[in-house]
């Protein structure tokens, strides 16, 4: 007599498509997947209590090291809360601010070329992942230069930045692949000119990519918003929303840029999203680059040397590569905050994993898992 039963698989932690120190939990009939279950817990980061035995300025780095492909996003969204605690008594110079901004969605192109990069490799395509290192890697000389890191960069400051951009790093318009990692101007130009019209045509318009994402993980309109997700993950199922449009923050309302959203809420619309995302960063760079180049200052609030933000408390939230990054912080009135609650987009959509998955096969899950792009450093903070 045969019996059949449901088995029970464990996808990780030492897989590498599970992009880091993650365990699914999965039970197949056959090669049938019907139920998954992420488990979480082998980082333990500790950002949160550490930052309470640490001053304002010192948490700046332990930022860099939660989301540690998106970095600069981190650095922005904790500053910008610390400022805001402060209210009226610090005052970002504009120059300051824009640097951040060029900052901060240089930086969303370097996350973005990681996450398709990987997520084509995951499904066996190993040359895109190739290309998106090569790209990054000009995008980390030009980060070098300006902060003196090339992944975790301690460069903003609560009032400002660090330094000033380094002689001759804007370039011109003019500027070439020739310079893609010597000027910001030439490496944007080359990824208008190379990079992203060879994603376009090597992975998006590939009909084996296509087969293997279409159709697969679709996550509704509805679904999405009842899970809080955001950034690519909710725009990819159709729904508007970047906190840089909808509840502008820094310079973000001076600038034009658009919003790109899927239609489907599957697998290839959340790739989609991410692809037309860089091209948009591109545009914001440009309109940076030209108002820099125009108008030099300061880069530094006066501050006190010694920063007691006022007894009180706020929540901040930025767009970050992932999606929403958000910070509360509770100030009793001393050197050290009370409180940080880090607000991670890596952690709220892996509890999308139970509900995609199940009706798929095996190999779907690997699609699925990284059309959500996770960074298990912000998972278990």
């Amino acid at each position: 007599m045969e019996r059949t039963q449901e088995l029970l698989v464990n996808m990780g932690p030492q897989h590498p498509s599970t992009h880091g120190v993650l365990r699914l939990m999965v039970k197949l009939d056959g090669e049938q997947v019907t139920w998954c279950e992420p488990d979480i817990g082998y980082l333990h980061r500790c950002f949160e209590k550490l930052s309470e035995q640490k001053t304002y300025p010192q948490v700046i780095p332990f930022t860099d090291r939660t989301d540690y492909l998106a970095a600069l996003l981190n650095e922005m969204c904790y500053v910008e809360a610390v400022e805001k605690l402060f209210g009226d008594a610090i005052v970002v110079p504009e120059r300051a601010q824009y640097i951040r901004v060029m900052m901060a969605e240089l930086q969303r192109i370097t996350s973005h070329l990681l996450a398709l990069g990987s997520m084509a490799m995951d499904l066996g395509a190993v040359t895109p992942f190739l290309y998106c290192w090569r790209d990054r890697e000009k995008i980390y000389s030009l980060f070098e230069r300006i902060t003196g890191g090339r992944m975790l960069y301690n460069y903003l400051r609560i009032g400002g930045v660090r330094n000033d951009l380094p002689e001759g790093i804007i370039g011109t318009p003019q500027d070439g692949e020739d310079k893609a990692d010597k000027t910001i101007w030439g490496f944007i130009n080359y990824f208008d000119a190379y990079v992203y019209p060879q994603w376009k045509e090597l992975v998006t318009g590939n009909r084996i990519f296509q087969y293997r994402t279409q159709k697969i993980g679709v996550l509704t309109a509805e679904q999405a918003i009842a899970y809080a997700a955001s950034g690519a993950v909710l725009r990819g199922s159709g729904v508007k929303w970047d906190l840089r449009k909808n509840l502008p923050y820094s310079i973000y309302d001076r600038l034009e840029f658009d919003i790109p959203v899927g239609k489907n809420g599957d697998c290839f619309d959340r790739w989609w999203v991410r692809q037309e995302e860089m091209f948009q960063s591109s545009r914001i760079v440009k309109q940076c680059l030209a108002w820099l180049a125009e108008n030099p200052g300061p880069v530094m609030a006066k501050v006190p040397r010694v920063l007691k933000p006022p007894k009180g408390e706020i929540y901040h939230r930025i767009e970050g590569a992932r999606g929403e990054v958000a910070c509360y912080v509770v100030s009793d009135g001393g050197t050290n905050p009370y409180k940080v609650k880090w607000r991670s987009p890596a952690f709220t959509h892996l509890q999308l994993m139970p509900l995609l998955c199940p009706g798929h096969k095996v190999a779907d899950i690997i699609a699925i898992l990284g059309s959500i792009d996770v960074v298990l450093g912000e998972v278990d903070r």
